[in-house]
């Protein structure tokens, strides 16, 4: 008896999981319909922007990295 108990709670919870992985599917599917792409032009502009932008920070934390380096060096040179 107990495993006809088992088998009528398992197949109700199966079938609820992938009724329920199907709707998370389709309300994905209809949001992403919904969405709006940019356009060829905008997304070259946000690439040269983000560009820029990490060649910028590169540049600071390259002389960051150079007057932080030099003024370790500066100082172990006093005790010389």
């Amino acid at each position: 008896m107990a495993n006809n108990e088992v088998a009528k709670g398992f197949f109700p919870k199966i079938k609820a999981f992938f009724g329920r992985l199907g709707k998370f599917f389709k309300e994905v599917t209809a949001e992403v319909k919904q969405l709006t792409w940019p356009t060829w032009k905008e997304l070259l502009n946000y690439c040269l922007a983000v560009v820029c932008f990490v060649a910028l920070m590169a540049l600071i934390i390259g002389l960051l990295d150079l007057a932080f380096g030099s003024a370790m060096q500066f100082l172990a040179g006093l005790g010389k």
